[in-house]
């Protein structure tokens, strides 16, 4: 008699080539939430189907080449198990495989990059090696069928449930159909809630929908967050690496934003607005020193994902950065919400933008030494994956998001909403709590400029919970939402779009459609069913959830 691994491995050996496959659960998108959730599924027995649209899995980790932004107390708490395991191998990977100097290798915090924004900035890469080790052992038993280039194309809805995603690949136009219980719409900008037409909600909702103090009066639907294309330079001294003058750059290099308040300057320039005040704010830019205690923000120290001075001398030519600034986020229209040809449309301006941005600092931008320019920064395309040198998908920050059974409103996470509704002082306050908390986050409410010309709103908010309710669509059974396309607005969508969040957010997807295939309960009854959402809250504290926070301070 066979085993149950035997029989998993010759059942996905069979349908691998097919163009009909079957699952306990379907992950549609394999970005940060979709990695987390399909992995939740996984040790909970299911057989999973995830599908991804590029050639990484990880998303924003990866393939849109972002370093995790995370809360100051990541390395403690506030994040799920698997969270912090992943960031453990991300420091194992470089202490096993890279000539690390004596003094990085025995820091227990190693951060390869030593950048700014993050504890443990590094290569993206790294974060695929990594990823891709820990769904090994699921695709060689054959529990996990891996599907990369594949795109939803169509959804199958009949009676309020989803019968079958239609993927297509998007190499050779080939589809496969996939059929589960459960499907979890972990894509990038919740694609299967347009292709499906499934109730959800795009851009800003107006202050008559949310009370919102910093929503608008009329809803603005296109008014979507800028993205991002991202790119990774090193600098060479001494060496000429000027790409090839960029067919927009006359554009972009003299493009003076329209926003309200309004911006600085040009866009590329070292002014910027400061994100929280919208007064100017001056940075440099400078390839050749180390961190300046006191002095300004160096940009190219902000995201730099490879510090050569935690390596082994002449490992690196020089240090490399993450190219994801005020300067390269791209706001003069959207890639969801419109035409295809418009999307491809903005997401090319995306693209030029970014090598406008690089030529301009390879030749123009000026210099703490008075000059201009660095030639010596070099396109790394190797790291990124592709031949254009550029991230391989475009860093999403605002998704479709769906109407939920729950919304979180900036009134349940805002410090200063919260305070003016609790009437408790800002030591005192916290955000609402949720008795169906299925996980943690925390980050300011941060809200790039947007595609409706809107500056900055940066405000503080408090370390709050993620309710099971958030991801229930308010119609469709069997659709879970695992990543940013949860129930949140446009505000609060600015501070449930990090790394860490995203991930706990498509955890919790994956491991409560698990219970839900084990128990035969749908999601609707296990969220409210008192005796069933504590037995699911214990479930996920077992599996390394952390469901409230304890005290900590506003960000």
């Amino acid at each position: 008699m066979r085993s149950r691994r035997e029989f998993l491995l010759a059942s996905s050996l069979s349908v691998l080539h097919a163009r009909e496959l079957k699952a306990d659960v379907a992950v549609i998108g394999g970005g940060t939430g979709g990695f987390a959730a399909a992995v939740a599924a996984l040790r909970n027995g299911m057989r999973v189907v995830m599908t991804e649209e590029t050639q990484w899995i990880g998303g924003q980790l990866t393939s849109q080449m972002v370093p995790p932004d995370e809360h100051p107390w990541i390395e403690q708490f506030g994040g799920t198990r698997l969270y912090r395991n992943y960031r453990d191998r991300i420091r194992a990977y470089y202490r096993d495989h890279y000539p690390l100097t004596p003094e990085a290798r025995a820091r227990w915090n190693l951060n390869p990059g030593d950048g700014n924004v993050s504890r443990i900035t590094h290569e993206p890469h790294v974060s695929v090696a990594v990823l891709e080790a820990m769904l090994a052992p699921y695709i060689s038993a054959g529990q996990l069928i891996l599907l990369r280039e594949f795109a939803p194309s169509k959804v199958d809805i009949a009676n309020d449930r989803i019968r079958g995603v239609t993927v297509r690949s998007v190499r050779d136009a080939r589809e496969k159909t996939i059929t589960a219980p459960y499907f979890i719409d972990a894509t990038e900008q919740g694609d299967l809630l347009e292709i499906g037409k499934i109730e959800h909600v795009t851009g800003f909702e107006s202050q008559n929908e949310t009370n919102e103090p910093h929503a608008p009066a009329k809803a603005q639907p296109a008014n979507i967050q800028s993205f991002t294309v991202c790119f990774a330079v090193d600098y060479v001294a001494g060496e000429d690496h000027t790409i090839e003058k960029p067919r927009e750059y006359a554009f972009w290099r003299d493009y003076v934003p329209a926003m309200k308040p309004a911006w600085p300057g040009k866009l590329l320039s070292w002014s910027m607005s400061d994100p929280i005040s919208l007064k100017p704010r001056n940075v440099i830019f400078d390839p050749s020193v180390d961190n300046k205690p006191g002095g300004p923000l160096n940009l190219f120290i902000y995201r730099r994902i490879a510090n050569k001075r935690n390596f082994a001398e002449g490992a690196y030519p020089g240090d490399i950065s993450l190219i994801n600034w005020p300067q390269n986020d791209y706001w003069l229209g959207n890639i969801h919400g419109g035409t295809p040809s418009e999307a491809g449309k903005h997401l090319e301006r995306g693209k030029q933008l970014s090598l406008s941005l690089l030529y301009w600092m390879q030749t123009e931008s000026p210099r703490p030494d008075g000059g201009a320019g660095w030639k010596g920064l070099r396109l790394r395309g190797d790291l990124a994956g592709t031949e254009d040198g550029l991230a391989m998908y475009p860093y999403i920050r605002e998704s479709r998001r769906i109407q939920a059974e729950f919304t979180v409103l900036e009134q349940h996470v805002g410090t200063d909403a919260r305070m003016q509704l609790t009437g408790k002082p800002r030591d005192e306050v916290t955000a609402e709590a949720f008795k169906d908390s299925v996980g943690v986050g925390s980050y300011r409410i941060d809200l790039h400029p947007s595609s409706g010309g809107d500056n900055y709103i940066d405000v503080s908010s408090l370390p709050f919970q993620i309710p099971l309710g958030a991801l229930l669509p308010r119609r469709i059974e069997n659709l879970l939402a695992g990543s940013k396309n949860l129930g949140v607005t446009h505000i609060t969508n600015g501070c449930y779009r990090l790394h860490p969040v995203e991930w706990n957010i498509g955890e919790a997807a994956g491991a409560v459609a698990a219970e839900a295939v084990k128990t035969g309960h749908p999601p609707r009854k296990l969220r409210n069913d008192p005796k069933l959402l504590a037995a699911l809250q214990t479930k996920l504290t077992a599996q390394g959830f952390e469901l409230a926070w304890p005290k900590v301070t506003p960000r």
